[in-house]
């Protein structure tokens, strides 16, 4: 059937019931469309006052303009563990005691020299001659006590993880200290020989410092 058969009028009571059907519809369709009017002035009202508050909030802003570059996703940086490193300073710090009886820890000789049990002395002797080719050096002049252990602490160990075997640490030999004598001399033989990757160390040669310096040989890594 279709839709001009649906509605014959048969009698003035039919057209009347037509006519309050289209009256019906046409409300509906009217109320739809005030109702979606409103819903789309509300939006807009919302839109504007986030609009005001934001510029109330950061003031006058100017667009950038669009210059036409590409953006490229550029790989970050590996995030750096702050904490961590300062826990493993701190650490090494502790470990490494000022008060520790440098003859009653291992067994030294007259010559400064050091060695751990089953290091031969010629190594020592070795050492004392500059036979060995030295690979790398720190120097500790004008560092305190605590600075001073600290970068020779990470020192070590950083030139033991890349496989140096000999290295040269200048602790001066004092002549700036009250009484002109060496402070830090007598501290970083006892840090070095608390370090479990030195095996062994000598009082450095005339030509590569002497009475400020030492020679030192870490084990292999």
């Amino acid at each position: 059937m279709s839709h001009r058969e649906s509605f014959k009028i048969r009698s003035l009571a039919d057209l009347g019931a037509l006519r309050k059907a289209l009256e019906a519809a046409r409300r509906e369709a009217a109320e739809r469309a005030a109702r979606e009017l409103a819903a789309q002035r509300e939006a807009a009202r919302r839109q504007r006052a986030e609009q005001d508050l934001f510029q109330r909030s950061v003031g006058q802003v100017q667009p950038i303009a669009d210059k036409g570059l590409a953006e490229l996703d550029m790989p970050r940086p590996e995030p750096i563990p702050r904490q961590r490193e300062a826990d493993e300073a701190a650490a090494l710090a502790q470990s490494l005691s000022d008060e520790v009886n440098l003859e009653s820890l291992l067994l030294t000789d007259d010559g400064l020299s050091f060695r751990r049990p089953g290091i031969g002395p010629d190594v020592v002797t070795r050492l004392r001659k500059g036979q060995w080719a030295l690979q790398g050096q720190i120097d500790l002049h004008g560092y305190n006590r605590d600075e001073a252990r600290l970068m020779l602490g990470q020192f070590i160990q950083e030139s033991h993880r890349r496989g140096m075997r000999c290295l040269r640490v200048v602790h001066g030999k004092g002549h700036g200290s009250p009484g002109r004598q060496p402070v830090l001399k007598a501290k970083v033989q006892r840090w070095l020989a608390q370090s479990a990757e030195v095996i062994a160390f000598a009082q450095a040669s005339g030509p590569q410092g002497g009475a400020g310096a030492l020679v030192v040989l870490l084990a292999a890594s």
